[in-house]
């Protein structure tokens, strides 16, 4: 369910929220809150900023990473972006977007806790009261007291092996590494200068260089090329002197697995997770995931079965890490299941493939009320729309007319051409394609109100 365009952080997986929406809802009624910055791949910017459209959320910027350089370099740009913050020595609440948290009160008792230690100068991570001996996380290793507030950092712990994990749950003294960081800007500032110099430069040089566009922020991507790739766990908060932990035990988890899906869903009295069209037998400890069909299954436990629009994924429970070697084998055949959906977003709407043949292609397209693609033209195709719902405007050559329900158009081989959608409600239509090539890169733009021309 994950792809490349459309990563978990986006997707529903537990509740009728996306992760990345639920992490922003639950900072509400903490105490000096304020809106969020969001840091993201350059690839996923409309997306996230449609999501926070969606819960209605304003954020004070979007940063783009030119590219993925680990959480160092991630957290530099958020440090980077509060120096222009003037008032006093604001704290920063780091905070991955594909987590669950089951108990939102005690995450914020945890936050406040940290918020204490941040302003006596800690840099805080939270560490996760462990459930059991986990293989697939790192531990956090806890020294001395400090106050009623946490404990001094000692050390990360990388993922250990079986009897290693079991070591650190008698001790005791080890939690689970969340990825969640609490710190006050200053702090955050001189700790990067100190013991992550190098990132902190590159960073600092990518984001002299920033552009601005729409809601975003692009720190400059030559420059960011140059930073090293490094998580802040060891570039930075390892080498402080001042690093503490706060136990946090609040139903967390940070998805990394189907198996971790069932452990924090809704079970029925079977101990089966359901989510759509699903019909049982006789089974039981189930992950069951239907989104476009009826999936029904008979004497069978312990089970995952993922079903999408097009792809199915059928796994024992116990084996879902598994899945990433499976993907990985899909990008070697060069499949485009593990990069993108059927149905494909974009910053106007979003398209869906309904069929394909050597010479010719069927797309659903949904333009958003007011949006418009771009003013385009395809070397090597032509194209029939027609309207299902809406009304369209079409700039065919030299020219402009509108389109209404069950109204068509040709648009022939080599025409400049656009898509809008005029009015208040969804834009519907069935595009045919014609041509000897019909991939996504046979685009020429010549303008564009999202800055893609």
């Amino acid at each position: 369910m994950s792809r490349n365009e459309y990563p978990k952080q986006l997707l529903n997986l537990v509740g009728n929220r996306s992760l990345l929406q639920q992490t922003i809802g639950r900072l509400e009624g903490i105490e000096g809150i304020q809106d969020p910055v969001l840091i993201c791949n350059e690839a996923h910017r409309f997306l996230v900023a449609e999501q926070l459209r969606e819960v209605g959320i304003q954020s004070q910027a979007i940063i783009l990473e030119p590219e993925g350089k680990n959480t160092a370099p991630a957290v530099s740009l958020a440090l980077q972006w509060a120096r222009v913050i003037e008032e006093g020595d604001p704290l920063l609440l780091i905070l991955p977007s594909d987590h669950v948290i089951r108990d939102e009160e005690a995450f914020k008792r945890s936050v406040n806790r940290a918020a204490h230690l941040a302003r006596a100068n800690y840099l805080v991570t939270f560490g996760i009261a462990p459930r059991g001996p986990e293989t697939g996380f790192g531990y956090l290793e806890q020294g001395e007291a400090i106050e009623e507030a946490g404990f001094v950092l000692r050390r990360f712990h990388e993922k250990p092996d079986e009897e290693t994990a079991l070591a650190y749950l008698r001790s005791g003294n080890y939690s689970w590494n969340s990825g969640m960081f609490l710190f006050s800007r200053n702090e955050g500032v001189q700790a990067f200068e100190r013991w992550a110099p190098t990132i902190w430069h590159s960073v600092g040089d990518a984001w002299a260089s920033r552009t601005e566009d729409f809601d975003f922020l692009r720190p400059d991507p030559i420059a960011f090329s140059n930073c090293l790739s490094d998580s802040i766990d060891y570039a930075v908060m390892e080498q402080a002197d001042r690093a503490a932990i706060v136990p946090m035990d609040a139903g967390w988890s940070d998805l990394g697995s189907w198996s971790s899906v069932w452990e924090v869903g809704e079970k029925d009295d079977f101990g089966n997770v359901l989510k759509g069209d699903v019909v049982l037998e006789s089974t039981k400890n189930a992950l069951i995931h239907a989104e476009h069909r009826l999936v029904a299954a008979a004497g069978v436990s312990d089970i995952t079965i993922i079903e999408t629009a097009d792809a199915v994924l059928v796994a024992d429970r116990g084996a879902s890490q598994s899945v990433k070697s499976l993907v990985q084998r899909l990008s070697g055949l060069k499949r485009t299941e593990s990069s993108a959906h059927r149905r494909v977003f974009r910053p106007w709407g979003w398209y869906e493939a309904i069929d394909q043949g050597s010479r010719h292609q069927v797309k659903r397209i949904c333009v958003s009320p007011g949006a418009r693609l771009s003013l385009q033209k395809h070397q090597h195709r032509a194209e029939h729309w027609i309207v299902v719902s809406g009304t369209a405007r079409v700039t065919c050559d030299d020219e402009i007319f509108e389109l209404l329900e069950n109204q068509s158009t040709y648009i022939p081989q080599g025409s400049v051409h656009r898509l809008e959608n005029p009015s208040t409600l969804p834009l519907e239509i069935i595009e045919v394609q014609s041509g000897s090539y019909l991939g996504e890169d046979d685009i020429v733009r010549f303008e564009d109100n999202y800055g893609r021309a």
